[in-house]
């Protein structure tokens, strides 16, 4: 019995010493790669047809997706920065997969990036690639121990699901010097269990809180007047501000953010970010209102909740490629619509940046009077623009004069109250 204690406390010191290693010469002031990684317009467009190439998959059929190495960047970038600024760079070199990647880190005194790179491939001919190579900083670490620890740190923390997802229904992977094809089987089932864990979040009571306080605002409101998003706005944030500490500041902004953007944006909301259905009464409902537009309130709450969801420039890259479609069969390009999406990601990044920021956004908020606190007038930008006469005009958005009129919109909200404020 002695014997068996020994083992699992050498076992346990061993995980913490390799713990401390990985923080000690994985987490740095420096990145190994800029992190600074832009989203064009046609990054996305073919970002989305590489991960939703497996949908053309009909349930219980074998399919395969071939990705250049081109194709695995661009796919890898996109979901990494939707969540933190990052950044990857994969390699096929010798029948594997070779990936360095920096990480932005939350504020700490360690440093400011987490530098980790290792290599994939398919030894002793398995079907499925595994570790041939890790390396935190500078330390090089046992492929066997790598995988080992990354394993049980998935399958016993809030990953596994995903994890379990992601890797379920591939049956083979081959990597050669030019691409990666993967073989995938799924059944309904498997697709069914995906759907509904990604796309259904059970309703929180923190979110009920604030779909109750805004019931309370629209039982208020006078219908002789326009609802302001200010009036949603204001008492929400202030509600935020009386529940949070430094410690849940974010989270309940966050939660105060998608239960604004649930009520404008109604089946866009759930649409887009997976949100549950409101559990506002249903009684009467009024659009909210900026500059006397619901389009500009639905775009500035929209963009705050994708920012406050994933990453401040995918709001932004989703707010152009809008205008862009409108443009094509829409209502036209907008800099109006797109300056409401800027000062919507503005809103969402000060609102999660950091706790400090967060309640700093609280208490302003808690005491705005006009919506012009947070969203500048941007009623003399040009508008309702078709294709050709956005190329004719700009060009595309890498021009100057698009990107004259880009910055002049960052300068007014930058003069904004709310995002000025020491």
């Amino acid at each position: 019995m002695k014997t068996v204690w020994k083992i699992l406390l050498y076992g346990l010191a061993g995980l913490l010493l390799l713990g401390a290693m990985l923080v000690f010469f994985g987490v740095n002031d420096k990145p190994d790669l800029d992190v600074g990684w832009s989203l064009a317009h046609d990054d996305i467009a073919r970002a989305k047809t590489i991960l939703h190439e497996g949908a053309k998959t009909r349930p219980d059929e074998i399919g395969t997706i071939e990705l250049t190495e081109s194709d695995l960047n661009l796919a890898t970038n996109y979901l990494l920065n939707r969540y933190s600024k990052s950044a990857v760079k994969i390699e096929l070199k010798n029948n594997k997969v070779r990936f360095t990647v920096t990480m932005t880190l939350p504020e700490n005194s360690l440093g400011q990036y987490l530098n980790i790179s290792f290599r994939l491939g398919n030894d002793n001919d398995t079907e499925l690639p595994g570790i041939t190579k890790f390396k935190v900083g500078k330390l090089l670490l046992p492929a066997k121990l790598a995988a080992f620890v990354i394993d049980n740190v998935i399958r016993h923390s809030s990953l596994n699901q995903y994890f379990i997802l992601a890797t379920r229904p591939i049956k083979a992977v081959q990597i050669d010097e030019k691409k990666v094809a993967i073989t995938y089987f799924s059944n309904q089932e498997t697709l069914i269990q995906a759907r509904n864990f990604l796309t259904n979040r059970s309703p929180s009571p923190a979110l009920a809180i604030y779909q109750q306080k805004l019931a309370e605002i629209i039982d208020r409101h006078d219908p002789e007047w326009r609802l302001s998003l200010a009036d949603l706005l204001q008492p929400v944030f202030e509600l935020a501000y009386q529940r949070s500490t430094l410690d849940n500041a974010i989270e309940e902004n966050r939660t105060a953010i998608f239960a604004v953007n649930d009520y404008v944006n109604k089946k866009e909301a759930r649409k887009l970010l997976a949100a549950p259905a409101s559990r506002l009464s249903a009684g009467q409902q009024y659009s909210a209102f900026l500059y006397k537009r619901i389009d500009l309130a639905q775009h500035f709450i929209g963009s705050a909740a994708i920012t406050a969801s994933v990453n401040g420039q995918v709001a932004q890259a989703v707010g152009e490629e809008k205008e862009l479609s409108d443009a094509v069969d829409g209502s036209g390009f907008s800099f109006i619509d797109l300056a409401a999406d800027k000062a919507g990601t503005r809103f969402g990044e000060m609102a999660t940046a950091s706790p400090e920021s967060a309640r700093k956004l609280q208490k302003a908020m808690a005491q705005v009077k006009d919506y012009r606190d947070f969203m500048p007038d941007p009623r003399d930008l040009p508008e309702k623009m078709s294709e050709a006469d956005f190329k004719s005009r700009f060009g595309s958005i890498e021009s100057p004069a698009y990107q004259e009129i880009s910055k002049l919109i960052d300068a007014r909200i930058t003069a904004a109250p709310i995002y000025n404020r020491e």
